[in-house]
């Protein structure tokens, strides 16, 4: 005869256990139990929103990296390194090409997180596309309507999508004053009290961001004025 307390016991259903597996990560022989913090379980962790990266040629593999590390730097496991997290979930932050490119990386090829983010970053930012946006930045030149606002925020723009582009800080704002016409060197010449290059490198870049504001102040109050102007009603003459 069964007790109660047998037939509550059958009754418990079975947990059910996600596993994370790709063949060409390195999986340790007894991986080891993982409880998170906040007792989520590896399937409710895997459904949270994330950012999917596709391979896309205007996707930013670096951006994606730095998101990544981000938000698994919030998920702590008992007695396991982060990294390995970080390989556990990462292929669930691919789709399309992405994941195929992953998936087809050869058995046992990538041991470690840098493994991963290596191969990652060589497949969807190659050497050669490094090797242009570099020869972007240090033949950088300010366009001939562009005002000095715009030819700053354009060559931030180039940095920001080579961010592994090796240049020091000395030799961005070099690059930088080299590209500007003579009028706009001359006005940091001038706010440096002399040649701006003399200047340190914190200086020069503190003397740039200052006179960036100030021409996108005056350029918005250009615009609102612009806009009130136009929305005036015209007043029409008649003639005798």
């Amino acid at each position: 005869m069964r007790t109660r307390s047998q037939a509550r016991r059958r009754r418990q259903p079975q947990v059910r256990q996600t596993s994370v597996e790709s063949s060409n990560l390195e999986k340790p022989d007894n991986p080891p139990i993982v409880t998170m913090d906040d007792n989520r379980t590896m399937a409710q962790l895997l459904e949270a929103t994330t950012e999917q990266f596709f391979g896309h040629d205007k996707e930013d593999p670096h951006a994606h990296i730095r998101y990544f590390n981000k938000i698994t730097s919030t998920m702590k496991f008992p007695n396991v390194p982060n990294t390995s997290v970080k390989l556990m979930l990462f292929p669930f932050s691919l789709e399309g090409a992405a994941r195929i490119w992953l998936e087809k990386e050869p058995p046992r090829s990538i041991l470690t997180w840098d493994d991963l983010v290596s191969k990652f970053i060589n497949k969807f930012f190659p050497p050669s596309k490094t090797t242009n946006l570099r020869n972007e930045i240090t033949r950088f030149q300010q366009k001939f309507d562009e005002t000095f606002y715009e030819a700053w925020d354009r060559f931030n723009d180039l940095l920001r999508g080579c961010p592994h582009h090796g240049f020091s800080e000395l030799h961005q704002l070099d690059t930088f004053y080299n590209a500007l016409n003579s009028n706009d060197q001359d006005s940091l010449n001038s706010a440096a009290g002399g040649n701006f290059l003399d200047k340190m490198p914190r200086e020069c870049l503190k003397i740039i961001e200052s006179k960036s504001k100030v021409r996108q102040s005056r350029s918005k109050a250009i615009v609102s004025k612009v806009s009130t102007s136009s929305s005036t009603p015209a007043v029409s003459f008649r003639c005798c």
